[in-house]
């Protein structure tokens, strides 16, 4: 079973519940963020940089460490090229099922790999999307307490089942809106299809007017509206 029709309506219910996470930026404005979960990949992510390239786009990665210590000068050319970076975990585990110190110690790892790799200081890599989007109260709470900011998502077309690159370009092109931020995967489940789907995709919403911005930049958006 698919659960994308779900989301939707899974990210009007949580949404309001945890105001701290970011889920999206002004609504006011016609900004999204393209994101990529689970790389970086020795073959995807290139694919993936390629369109971006071309489009002159920046968009956002959140990486597994396990993946950054493995394609280090993947990691470089995304850093290179001026996208946002976040942290994933060290390896794709339930964040929930951790313990606070091996959650710590994930996304400490997860930091030194991409500071090995692209020479970013720990307190560059504050911002994090818990794998799955599975999250607690307790977990947000840590993340406060260590100074992370949680980065979670209003469109998400399940790519990572890959039911066909059409079926994903139609479910975010239905769901996006002002402010969206997208999920997509650029890793072992679903990167098979992540840059197909982009060359569809971009086009589309250039077409309909919209500006594509860094998960940063949608922070910085809901700090001036709360000013």
């Amino acid at each position: 079973m698919q659960f994308a029709p779900l989301f939707p309506l899974v990210y009007r219910i949580l949404q309001p519940s945890f105001p701290n996470c970011l889920w999206g930026g002004d609504g006011n404005k016609k900004n999204i963020a393209l994101t990529f979960d689970d790389g970086p990949h020795p073959q995807y992510t290139p694919q993936v940089l390629a369109v971006l390239n071309r489009y002159k786009i920046t968009a956002s990665f959140f990486w597994l460490g396990v993946c950054v210590n493995r394609s280090p000068h993947i990691a470089k050319a995304v850093k290179d090229g001026g996208h946002w970076i976040g942290l994933h975990g060290y390896e794709h585990h339930s964040f929930p099922l951790l313990s606070p110190t091996e959650l710590k110690q994930s996304l400490e790892k997860t930091q030194v790999a991409i500071d090995n790799a692209c020479d970013l200081k720990p307190e560059l890599l504050r911002d994090v999307r818990p794998p799955n989007g599975f999250f607690t109260p307790a977990t947000l709470k840590l993340f406060q307490q260590w100074n992370y900011r949680p980065v979670m998502w209003s469109v998400v077309p399940e790519d990572w089942v890959r039911p066909g690159v059409n079926v994903v370009v139609q479910r975010i092109l239905q769901q996006v809106r002002n402010g969206s931020l997208i999920v997509l995967h650029d890793g072992v489940f679903g990167g098979q299809d992540v840059a197909a789907t982009l060359e569809i995709l971009i086009p589309q919403l250039l077409q309909q007017g919209y500006e594509f911005v860094t998960v940063d930049s949608l922070w910085n958006q809901l700090t001036s509206l709360g000013n």
